[in-house]
Protein backbone atom coordinates (compact mmCIF):
# COMPACT_ATOMS: atom_id res chain seq x y z
CA UNK A 1 0.00 0.00 0.00
CA UNK A 2 1.22 3.23 -0.77
CA UNK A 3 1.62 6.11 2.29
CA UNK A 4 0.34 9.75 1.72
CA UNK A 5 3.93 10.55 1.33
CA UNK A 6 4.28 8.44 -1.86
CA UNK A 7 0.27 8.43 -3.08
CA UNK A 8 -0.16 11.88 -3.67
CA UNK A 9 2.18 11.67 -6.79
CA UNK A 10 -0.53 9.42 -8.35
CA UNK A 11 -2.56 11.79 -10.88
CA UNK A 12 -4.74 9.33 -12.74
CA UNK A 13 -1.97 7.38 -15.15
CA UNK A 14 0.63 10.06 -14.76
CA UNK A 15 3.29 11.47 -11.64
CA UNK A 16 2.70 14.71 -10.77
CA UNK A 17 4.08 17.06 -8.30
CA UNK A 18 5.95 20.20 -7.51
CA UNK A 19 9.30 20.49 -9.69
CA UNK A 20 10.35 24.46 -8.92
CA UNK A 21 9.84 27.28 -6.99
CA UNK A 22 7.22 29.62 -7.28
CA UNK A 23 3.92 27.32 -6.25
CA UNK A 24 1.46 29.26 -4.34
CA UNK A 25 1.24 28.79 -0.66
CA UNK A 26 5.05 28.14 -0.32
CA UNK A 27 4.13 24.62 -1.43
CA UNK A 28 7.60 22.58 -1.03
CA UNK A 29 9.55 21.45 -3.82
CA UNK A 30 8.61 17.27 -3.72
CA UNK A 31 9.93 15.65 -7.31
CA UNK A 32 13.36 16.10 -5.80
CA UNK A 33 16.35 14.80 -7.99
CA UNK A 34 16.44 12.19 -4.97
CA UNK A 35 11.98 10.98 -5.68
CA UNK A 36 12.57 11.51 -9.70
CA UNK A 37 15.50 8.58 -9.61
CA UNK A 38 13.47 6.54 -7.47
CA UNK A 39 10.58 6.65 -9.46
CA UNK A 40 12.53 5.99 -12.31
CA UNK A 41 14.14 2.48 -10.67
CA UNK A 42 10.69 1.36 -10.02
CA UNK A 43 9.95 1.50 -13.98
CA UNK A 44 12.64 0.34 -14.92
CA UNK A 45 11.78 -2.68 -12.45
CA UNK A 46 8.20 -2.61 -13.50
CA UNK A 47 9.17 -2.74 -17.42
CA UNK A 48 11.51 -5.66 -16.20
CA UNK A 49 8.63 -7.74 -14.78
CA UNK A 50 5.96 -6.37 -17.60
CA UNK A 51 8.19 -7.01 -20.54
CA UNK A 52 10.32 -10.10 -19.48
CA UNK A 53 13.33 -8.00 -20.37
CA UNK A 54 16.22 -7.10 -18.06
CA UNK A 55 17.26 -3.97 -17.50
CA UNK A 56 20.82 -3.67 -19.34
CA UNK A 57 18.97 -5.18 -22.33
CA UNK A 58 15.84 -2.48 -22.31
CA UNK A 59 15.81 0.68 -24.31
CA UNK A 60 14.43 3.39 -23.13
CA UNK A 61 14.01 6.58 -24.55
CA UNK A 62 13.30 10.10 -22.86
CA UNK A 63 11.93 13.36 -23.76
CA UNK A 64 10.21 16.17 -21.85
CA UNK A 65 8.04 19.31 -22.91
CA UNK A 66 9.08 22.83 -22.41
CA UNK A 67 9.36 23.39 -18.22
CA UNK A 68 11.90 25.17 -16.65
CA UNK A 69 12.16 22.01 -14.90
CA UNK A 70 13.06 19.39 -17.07
CA UNK A 71 16.86 19.58 -17.58
CA UNK A 72 17.04 18.85 -13.49
CA UNK A 73 14.35 15.80 -14.02
CA UNK A 74 16.23 14.78 -17.49
CA UNK A 75 19.28 14.72 -15.39
CA UNK A 76 17.89 12.53 -12.95
CA UNK A 77 16.08 10.27 -14.60
CA UNK A 78 19.52 9.78 -16.91
CA UNK A 79 21.35 8.67 -13.98
CA UNK A 80 18.77 5.88 -12.70
CA UNK A 81 18.34 4.40 -16.08
CA UNK A 82 21.90 4.22 -16.95
CA UNK A 83 22.88 3.26 -13.49
CA UNK A 84 20.61 -0.06 -14.18
CA UNK A 85 22.40 -0.92 -17.33
CA UNK A 86 19.96 0.32 -19.59
CA UNK A 87 20.27 1.89 -23.21
CA UNK A 88 18.55 5.24 -23.60
CA UNK A 89 18.12 7.13 -25.96
CA UNK A 90 17.85 11.42 -25.66
CA UNK A 91 14.93 12.82 -27.97
CA UNK A 92 15.45 16.25 -25.57
CA UNK A 93 12.24 18.52 -26.33
CA UNK A 94 9.78 16.11 -27.64
CA UNK A 95 5.35 15.94 -27.29
CA UNK A 96 4.52 13.12 -25.70
CA UNK A 97 2.72 10.87 -28.02
CA UNK A 98 6.18 11.12 -30.33
CA UNK A 99 7.48 9.52 -27.49
CA UNK A 100 4.92 6.80 -27.38
CA UNK A 101 6.21 6.15 -30.99
CA UNK A 102 9.88 5.63 -30.26
CA UNK A 103 8.83 1.97 -28.99
CA UNK A 104 6.65 1.57 -32.41
CA UNK A 105 9.40 2.86 -34.74
CA UNK A 106 13.04 2.62 -32.47
CA UNK A 107 11.92 -0.63 -30.96
CA UNK A 108 12.25 0.93 -27.53
CA UNK A 109 11.40 -1.52 -24.61
CA UNK A 110 9.98 1.73 -23.24
CA UNK A 111 9.56 5.43 -22.91
CA UNK A 112 9.41 8.38 -20.40
CA UNK A 113 7.85 11.73 -21.29
CA UNK A 114 8.87 14.80 -18.88
CA UNK A 115 5.75 16.96 -18.56
CA UNK A 116 2.72 18.13 -16.46
CA UNK A 117 0.72 18.72 -19.37
CA UNK A 118 -1.53 22.03 -18.88
CA UNK A 119 -0.23 22.75 -15.51
CA UNK A 120 1.15 25.62 -13.98
CA UNK A 121 5.12 25.77 -14.80
CA UNK A 122 6.33 25.16 -11.24
CA UNK A 123 4.64 21.56 -11.41
CA UNK A 124 5.80 18.64 -13.69
CA UNK A 125 5.91 14.97 -13.59
CA UNK A 126 6.47 11.73 -15.50
CA UNK A 127 4.37 9.57 -18.22
CA UNK A 128 5.55 6.15 -19.22
CA UNK A 129 4.71 4.16 -21.87
CA UNK A 130 5.55 0.66 -23.44
CA UNK A 131 4.64 -0.57 -27.01
CA UNK A 132 0.85 -1.80 -25.50
CA UNK A 133 0.28 2.41 -24.66
CA UNK A 134 0.30 4.22 -21.68
CA UNK A 135 -0.32 2.98 -18.31
CA UNK A 136 -2.94 2.28 -16.06
CA UNK A 137 -3.32 3.64 -12.66
CA UNK A 138 -2.77 0.65 -10.88
CA UNK A 139 0.75 0.27 -12.56
CA UNK A 140 1.89 4.08 -12.02
CA UNK A 141 1.11 2.58 -8.14
CA UNK A 142 3.29 -0.58 -8.60
CA UNK A 143 5.98 2.21 -9.77
CA UNK A 144 5.67 4.19 -6.70
CA UNK A 145 5.26 1.18 -4.38
CA UNK A 146 9.09 0.23 -5.80
CA UNK A 147 9.60 4.04 -5.37
CA UNK A 148 8.61 3.78 -1.50
CA UNK A 149 10.07 0.80 -0.69
CA UNK A 150 13.50 1.46 -1.88
CA UNK A 151 13.70 -1.26 -4.40
CA UNK A 152 16.54 -0.96 -7.24
CA UNK A 153 18.06 -2.98 -10.02
CA UNK A 154 21.28 -4.10 -9.45
CA UNK A 155 23.98 -1.31 -10.48
CA UNK A 156 25.15 -1.72 -14.51
CA UNK A 157 27.22 1.25 -16.47
CA UNK A 158 24.52 1.92 -18.93
CA UNK A 159 24.83 3.79 -22.44
CA UNK A 160 23.50 7.44 -23.38
CA UNK A 161 22.92 8.49 -27.00
CA UNK A 162 21.24 11.61 -28.37
CA UNK A 163 18.21 11.04 -31.16
CA UNK A 164 16.38 13.56 -32.95
CA UNK A 165 13.52 11.33 -33.02
CA UNK A 166 10.69 14.62 -33.77
CA UNK A 167 12.20 14.82 -37.36
CA UNK A 168 11.16 10.99 -37.91
CA UNK A 169 8.13 12.17 -36.30
CA UNK A 170 7.10 15.34 -38.17
CA UNK A 171 8.23 13.25 -41.47
CA UNK A 172 5.50 10.32 -40.74
CA UNK A 173 3.15 13.82 -40.72
CA UNK A 174 4.52 15.28 -43.51
CA UNK A 175 3.54 12.10 -45.44
CA UNK A 176 0.24 11.53 -44.01
CA UNK A 177 -0.85 14.88 -45.40
CA UNK A 178 0.95 14.58 -48.96
CA UNK A 179 -0.48 10.74 -48.86
CA UNK A 180 -4.02 12.27 -47.97
CA UNK A 181 -4.83 15.49 -50.13
CA UNK A 182 -2.94 13.74 -53.59
CA UNK A 183 -2.37 17.57 -54.71
CA UNK A 184 -1.06 17.70 -58.19
CA UNK A 185 2.34 19.15 -56.79
CA UNK A 186 2.53 16.04 -54.48
CA UNK A 187 5.36 17.71 -52.34
CA UNK A 188 3.25 20.51 -51.61
CA UNK A 189 -0.01 19.77 -51.22
CA UNK A 190 -0.49 22.51 -48.92
CA UNK A 191 0.30 25.25 -51.15
CA UNK A 192 -2.30 28.07 -51.28
CA UNK A 193 -3.52 27.20 -47.71
CA UNK A 194 -2.75 29.83 -44.62
CA UNK A 195 -2.58 28.40 -41.10
CA UNK A 196 -2.17 29.67 -37.63
CA UNK A 197 -0.21 27.89 -35.00
CA UNK A 198 -0.46 28.43 -31.36
CA UNK A 199 1.89 25.76 -29.53
CA UNK A 200 1.45 28.07 -26.13
CA UNK A 201 5.34 27.98 -25.80
CA UNK A 202 5.12 24.04 -25.05
CA UNK A 203 6.58 21.68 -27.56
CA UNK A 204 4.35 21.90 -30.29
CA UNK A 205 6.36 24.55 -31.86
CA UNK A 206 7.82 21.68 -34.61
CA UNK A 207 4.53 21.46 -36.20
CA UNK A 208 4.40 25.23 -37.98
CA UNK A 209 7.78 25.13 -38.74
CA UNK A 210 9.06 21.29 -39.32
CA UNK A 211 5.33 20.22 -40.44
CA UNK A 212 3.11 22.75 -42.23
CA UNK A 213 5.86 25.35 -44.20
CA UNK A 214 7.53 22.31 -45.83
CA UNK A 215 4.39 21.08 -47.61
CA UNK A 216 4.38 24.99 -48.61
CA UNK A 217 1.94 26.46 -46.43
CA UNK A 218 1.61 29.92 -44.93
CA UNK A 219 1.95 29.95 -41.01
CA UNK A 220 2.86 33.67 -40.87
CA UNK A 221 0.61 34.87 -37.79
CA UNK A 222 1.72 32.14 -35.80
CA UNK A 223 2.52 32.30 -32.51
CA UNK A 224 4.31 31.28 -29.26
CA UNK A 225 6.03 28.52 -31.05
CA UNK A 226 9.13 28.87 -29.65
CA UNK A 227 9.31 26.68 -25.90
CA UNK A 228 9.60 28.97 -22.78
CA UNK A 229 8.55 26.74 -19.75
CA UNK A 230 6.95 29.64 -17.51
CA UNK A 231 4.38 29.69 -20.11
CA UNK A 232 4.42 34.03 -20.56
CA UNK A 233 1.36 34.55 -23.16
CA UNK A 234 -1.33 32.00 -22.02
CA UNK A 235 -2.14 28.71 -20.53
CA UNK A 236 -0.96 25.87 -23.32
CA UNK A 237 -4.62 24.43 -22.97
CA UNK A 238 -7.50 24.10 -25.89
CA UNK A 239 -10.14 24.34 -23.00
CA UNK A 240 -8.70 27.38 -21.78
CA UNK A 241 -10.78 30.17 -22.92
CA UNK A 242 -7.97 33.23 -23.14
CA UNK A 243 -5.61 30.81 -25.14
CA UNK A 244 -9.01 29.56 -27.34
CA UNK A 245 -9.39 34.05 -27.78
CA UNK A 246 -6.03 34.53 -28.15
CA UNK A 247 -5.82 32.00 -31.33
CA UNK A 248 -8.96 33.02 -32.48
CA UNK A 249 -8.03 36.39 -32.92
CA UNK A 250 -4.60 35.55 -34.41
CA UNK A 251 -6.82 33.65 -37.31
CA UNK A 252 -8.75 36.35 -37.91
CA UNK A 253 -5.94 38.99 -37.98
CA UNK A 254 -3.75 37.02 -40.43
CA UNK A 255 -7.22 36.63 -42.64
CA UNK A 256 -5.97 33.07 -42.44
CA UNK A 257 -7.89 29.41 -43.38
CA UNK A 258 -7.40 27.48 -40.32
CA UNK A 259 -6.08 27.85 -37.09
CA UNK A 260 -4.67 25.10 -34.69
CA UNK A 261 -3.70 25.30 -31.09
CA UNK A 262 -1.84 22.89 -29.28
CA UNK A 263 -1.24 22.04 -25.00
CA UNK A 264 2.21 21.88 -23.78
CA UNK A 265 2.98 18.42 -24.73
CA UNK A 266 1.35 17.91 -27.88
CA UNK A 267 -1.16 14.92 -26.96
CA UNK A 268 -3.77 17.87 -27.27
CA UNK A 269 -5.01 20.16 -30.11
CA UNK A 270 -7.85 22.20 -30.98
CA UNK A 271 -8.99 24.46 -34.51
CA UNK A 272 -10.40 27.35 -35.40
CA UNK A 273 -12.64 27.80 -38.69
CA UNK A 274 -11.44 31.12 -41.12
CA UNK A 275 -14.45 32.89 -39.13
CA UNK A 276 -12.60 32.80 -36.17
CA UNK A 277 -15.04 30.34 -34.78
CA UNK A 278 -13.69 27.92 -32.25
CA UNK A 279 -13.77 24.08 -33.32
CA UNK A 280 -12.97 22.37 -29.82
CA UNK A 281 -14.96 20.57 -27.31
CA UNK A 282 -17.91 19.22 -29.17
CA UNK A 283 -17.48 20.68 -32.50
CA UNK A 284 -13.87 19.47 -32.53
CA UNK A 285 -15.90 15.53 -30.97
CA UNK A 286 -18.64 16.11 -33.85
CA UNK A 287 -15.52 16.64 -36.69
CA UNK A 288 -13.65 13.92 -35.74
CA UNK A 289 -16.27 11.53 -35.46
CA UNK A 290 -17.32 12.90 -39.30
CA UNK A 291 -14.03 11.62 -40.39
CA UNK A 292 -13.48 8.85 -38.49
CA UNK A 293 -16.77 7.50 -39.44
CA UNK A 294 -15.95 7.99 -43.27
CA UNK A 295 -13.79 4.34 -42.99
CA UNK A 296 -15.99 2.69 -40.39
CA UNK A 297 -20.03 3.10 -41.37
CA UNK A 298 -22.11 2.31 -38.90
CA UNK A 299 -19.42 2.44 -35.95
CA UNK A 300 -18.95 3.38 -32.35
CA UNK A 301 -17.51 6.61 -31.18
CA UNK A 302 -16.49 6.87 -27.40
CA UNK A 303 -17.01 10.12 -25.99
CA UNK A 304 -16.68 11.66 -22.22
CA UNK A 305 -19.79 11.55 -20.06
CA UNK A 306 -19.80 15.71 -20.96
CA UNK A 307 -21.21 15.71 -24.03
CA UNK A 308 -24.08 17.42 -25.49
CA UNK A 309 -27.45 16.18 -26.71
CA UNK A 310 -26.68 17.80 -29.75
CA UNK A 311 -23.78 15.64 -30.07
CA UNK A 312 -25.50 12.28 -29.94
CA UNK A 313 -28.22 13.15 -32.58
CA UNK A 314 -25.10 14.58 -35.16
CA UNK A 315 -23.63 11.34 -34.54
CA UNK A 316 -26.35 8.76 -35.09
CA UNK A 317 -28.62 10.56 -36.88
CA UNK A 318 -26.61 12.96 -39.51
CA UNK A 319 -23.16 10.63 -39.49
CA UNK A 320 -25.51 6.96 -39.22
CA UNK A 321 -22.95 5.90 -36.17
CA UNK A 322 -23.77 5.13 -32.45
CA UNK A 323 -22.44 7.42 -29.47
CA UNK A 324 -21.02 5.14 -26.58
CA UNK A 325 -20.99 8.03 -23.61
CA UNK A 326 -18.23 7.04 -21.31
CA UNK A 327 -16.24 8.15 -18.17
CA UNK A 328 -14.30 11.16 -18.32
CA UNK A 329 -10.99 10.68 -18.35
CA UNK A 330 -9.17 10.47 -21.47
CA UNK A 331 -7.74 6.70 -20.57
CA UNK A 332 -11.44 5.93 -19.41
CA UNK A 333 -12.48 6.28 -22.65
CA UNK A 334 -9.27 4.99 -25.13
CA UNK A 335 -9.83 1.72 -22.78
CA UNK A 336 -13.94 1.63 -22.95
CA UNK A 337 -12.69 1.99 -27.00
CA UNK A 338 -10.37 -0.86 -26.65
CA UNK A 339 -12.74 -3.39 -24.75
CA UNK A 340 -15.46 -2.60 -27.62
CA UNK A 341 -12.91 -3.59 -30.32
CA UNK A 342 -11.94 -6.24 -28.45
CA UNK A 343 -15.75 -7.56 -27.85
CA UNK A 344 -16.38 -6.88 -31.83
CA UNK A 345 -17.57 -3.44 -32.08
CA UNK A 346 -16.32 -1.72 -34.84
CA UNK A 347 -15.14 1.55 -32.76
CA UNK A 348 -12.76 3.83 -34.58
CA UNK A 349 -12.58 6.57 -32.38
CA UNK A 350 -12.41 7.57 -28.32
CA UNK A 351 -12.35 11.08 -27.60
CA UNK A 352 -12.76 13.25 -24.86
CA UNK A 353 -14.16 17.37 -24.91
CA UNK A 354 -10.95 18.21 -24.06
CA UNK A 355 -9.33 18.02 -27.26
CA UNK A 356 -7.83 14.38 -26.06
CA UNK A 357 -8.66 12.04 -29.45
CA UNK A 358 -7.46 8.67 -30.09
CA UNK A 359 -8.22 6.83 -33.41
CA UNK A 360 -7.42 2.96 -33.86
CA UNK A 361 -5.39 3.69 -36.95
CA UNK A 362 -3.01 5.57 -34.68
CA UNK A 363 -2.40 2.38 -31.85
CA UNK A 364 -5.59 4.51 -30.12
CA UNK A 365 -2.58 6.90 -28.80
CA UNK A 366 -4.20 10.54 -27.90
CA UNK A 367 -2.27 12.68 -30.46
CA UNK A 368 -2.78 16.43 -30.78
CA UNK A 369 -0.89 16.81 -33.59
CA UNK A 370 -2.26 13.39 -35.11
CA UNK A 371 -5.76 14.68 -34.76
CA UNK A 372 -4.86 18.06 -36.42
CA UNK A 373 -3.60 16.62 -39.27
CA UNK A 374 -6.37 14.44 -39.77
CA UNK A 375 -8.37 18.14 -40.05
CA UNK A 376 -5.91 19.79 -42.35
CA UNK A 377 -6.20 16.63 -44.81
CA UNK A 378 -9.82 17.07 -44.53
CA UNK A 379 -10.52 20.78 -45.06
CA UNK A 380 -7.41 20.96 -48.26
CA UNK A 381 -10.13 17.77 -49.77
CA UNK A 382 -12.76 19.92 -48.82
CA UNK A 383 -12.05 22.72 -50.55
CA UNK A 384 -11.06 20.94 -53.48
CA UNK A 385 -14.88 19.46 -53.39
CA UNK A 386 -15.86 23.69 -53.10
CA UNK A 387 -16.72 23.43 -49.53
CA UNK A 388 -15.52 24.22 -45.96
CA UNK A 389 -14.31 22.76 -42.99
CA UNK A 390 -17.39 24.10 -41.14
CA UNK A 391 -19.91 22.24 -43.57
CA UNK A 392 -18.78 19.69 -42.03
CA UNK A 393 -20.36 19.95 -38.82
CA UNK A 394 -23.07 22.48 -40.00
CA UNK A 395 -25.58 19.99 -38.82
CA UNK A 396 -24.48 19.89 -35.62
CA UNK A 397 -27.24 20.99 -32.85
CA UNK A 398 -25.61 23.62 -30.37
CA UNK A 399 -27.43 24.28 -27.08
CA UNK A 400 -28.37 28.30 -26.36
CA UNK A 401 -26.63 28.06 -23.08
CA UNK A 402 -23.34 26.00 -21.50
CA UNK A 403 -21.37 26.22 -18.17
CA UNK A 404 -19.98 24.63 -16.05
CA UNK A 405 -19.61 25.27 -12.23
CA UNK A 406 -17.29 23.24 -9.73
CA UNK A 407 -17.97 22.75 -6.49
CA UNK A 408 -15.67 22.05 -3.80
CA UNK A 409 -15.77 18.71 -1.64
CA UNK A 410 -14.87 19.79 2.12
CA UNK A 411 -15.06 16.93 3.57
CA UNK A 412 -11.61 14.55 4.16
CA UNK A 413 -13.08 11.60 2.50
CA UNK A 414 -14.36 13.67 -0.59
CA UNK A 415 -14.91 10.77 -2.45
CA UNK A 416 -17.16 9.39 0.23
CA UNK A 417 -18.80 12.35 0.72
CA UNK A 418 -19.27 12.94 -2.94
CA UNK A 419 -21.03 10.16 -3.89
CA UNK A 420 -23.25 10.68 -0.96
CA UNK A 421 -24.35 14.20 -2.62
CA UNK A 422 -24.37 12.40 -6.39
CA UNK A 423 -26.90 9.55 -4.26
CA UNK A 424 -28.73 12.60 -2.61
CA UNK A 425 -29.53 14.10 -5.80
CA UNK A 426 -30.59 11.07 -8.13
CA UNK A 427 -33.15 10.08 -5.32
CA UNK A 428 -34.49 13.84 -5.58
CA UNK A 429 -34.33 13.53 -9.39
CA UNK A 430 -36.93 10.49 -9.12
CA UNK A 431 -39.75 12.76 -7.43
CA UNK A 432 -39.62 15.53 -9.97
CA UNK A 433 -42.35 15.61 -12.37
CA UNK A 434 -40.31 17.52 -15.23
CA UNK A 435 -36.75 15.89 -14.52
CA UNK A 436 -35.53 12.58 -16.10
CA UNK A 437 -32.96 10.33 -15.04
CA UNK A 438 -30.52 9.54 -18.30
CA UNK A 439 -30.03 5.58 -17.89
CA UNK A 440 -27.22 5.45 -20.41
CA UNK A 441 -24.92 7.78 -18.40
CA UNK A 442 -21.85 6.15 -17.05
CA UNK A 443 -20.79 8.08 -14.81
CA UNK A 444 -22.28 10.96 -11.82
CA UNK A 445 -26.28 12.02 -12.52
CA UNK A 446 -27.15 13.26 -15.67
CA UNK A 447 -30.51 14.68 -15.72
CA UNK A 448 -32.93 16.15 -18.80
CA UNK A 449 -34.97 18.64 -18.41
CA UNK A 450 -38.13 18.82 -20.14
CA UNK A 451 -39.42 22.40 -21.77
CA UNK A 452 -40.85 23.77 -18.27
CA UNK A 453 -37.89 23.01 -16.14
CA UNK A 454 -35.11 24.69 -18.63
CA UNK A 455 -35.40 22.71 -21.38
CA UNK A 456 -31.61 21.30 -21.28
CA UNK A 457 -29.67 18.85 -19.53
CA UNK A 458 -27.00 18.84 -16.17
CA UNK A 459 -24.39 16.48 -15.25
CA UNK A 460 -23.00 16.37 -12.14
CA UNK A 461 -19.95 14.22 -11.03
CA UNK A 462 -16.81 13.12 -8.94
CA UNK A 463 -13.88 15.42 -10.30
CA UNK A 464 -11.09 12.54 -11.84
CA UNK A 465 -8.38 13.62 -9.44
CA UNK A 466 -9.41 16.47 -7.10
CA UNK A 467 -11.89 17.11 -4.07
CA UNK A 468 -14.74 18.74 -6.74
CA UNK A 469 -18.01 18.06 -8.17
CA UNK A 470 -18.13 19.41 -11.54
CA UNK A 471 -21.92 20.51 -12.30
CA UNK A 472 -21.98 20.76 -16.61
CA UNK A 473 -24.96 22.35 -17.52
CA UNK A 474 -26.85 22.96 -21.16
CA UNK A 475 -30.06 24.84 -21.90
CA UNK A 476 -31.58 25.25 -25.64
CA UNK A 477 -33.43 28.53 -24.28
CA UNK A 478 -32.18 31.87 -23.10
CA UNK A 479 -31.77 31.40 -19.28
CA UNK A 480 -32.32 27.94 -19.08
CA UNK A 481 -28.94 27.15 -16.99
CA UNK A 482 -30.06 29.69 -14.45
CA UNK A 483 -32.76 28.06 -13.96
CA UNK A 484 -31.47 24.40 -14.12
CA UNK A 485 -29.04 25.64 -11.13
CA UNK A 486 -31.46 27.24 -9.26
CA UNK A 487 -33.80 23.72 -9.64
CA UNK A 488 -30.56 21.89 -8.89
CA UNK A 489 -29.72 24.45 -5.83
CA UNK A 490 -32.55 23.60 -3.60
CA UNK A 491 -30.64 20.36 -3.49
CA UNK A 492 -27.28 20.57 -3.25
CA UNK A 493 -27.48 23.90 -0.53
CA UNK A 494 -28.42 21.25 1.57
CA UNK A 495 -25.15 19.17 1.75
CA UNK A 496 -22.24 20.49 4.16
CA UNK A 497 -19.62 18.68 3.15
CA UNK A 498 -19.46 20.77 -0.79
CA UNK A 499 -19.24 24.52 -1.27
CA UNK A 500 -22.34 25.54 -2.96
CA UNK A 501 -21.51 28.88 -2.83
CA UNK A 502 -19.93 29.06 -6.75
CA UNK A 503 -23.78 27.76 -7.83
CA UNK A 504 -24.89 30.78 -6.10
CA UNK A 505 -22.86 33.04 -7.48
CA UNK A 506 -23.13 32.07 -11.35
CA UNK A 507 -27.58 32.23 -10.57
CA UNK A 508 -27.22 35.58 -9.26
CA UNK A 509 -24.91 36.30 -12.26
CA UNK A 510 -26.44 34.59 -15.09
Amino acid sequence: MLNADWKHFKSGTDIRGVASAGAPDGQPIDLTDETIEKMTAGFVLWLAAKTGTAPQNQTVSVGHDSRISAARIEAAVLRALTGAGCRVLRCGLASTPSMFMTTVDLGCTGAVQITASHHPFFRNGLKFFTREGGLEGSEIEQILEHAQNGDTPPALQGTSETVDYMAQYSARLRKMIQDGVKAADYAHPLTGFHIVVDAGNGAGGFYAKDVLEPLGADVTGSQFLEPDGMFPNHIPNPENEEAMKSVCAAVMQSHADLGVIFDTDVDRGGAVDHRGREINRNRLVALASAIALENAPGGTVVTDSVTSDGLKTYIEDVLGGKQRRFKRGYKNVIDEALRLNKAGVDCPLAIETSGHAAMRENYFLDDGAYLVTKIIIKTAVLRRQGKALEDLFAALPEPEEAAEVRLPILAEDFRTAGEAVLESLRNCAAHQPHWHLVPDNCEGVRISFDERAGDGWALLRLSVHDPILPLNMESNIAGGAAMIASQLYVNLRTHTDIDASPLETFIAND
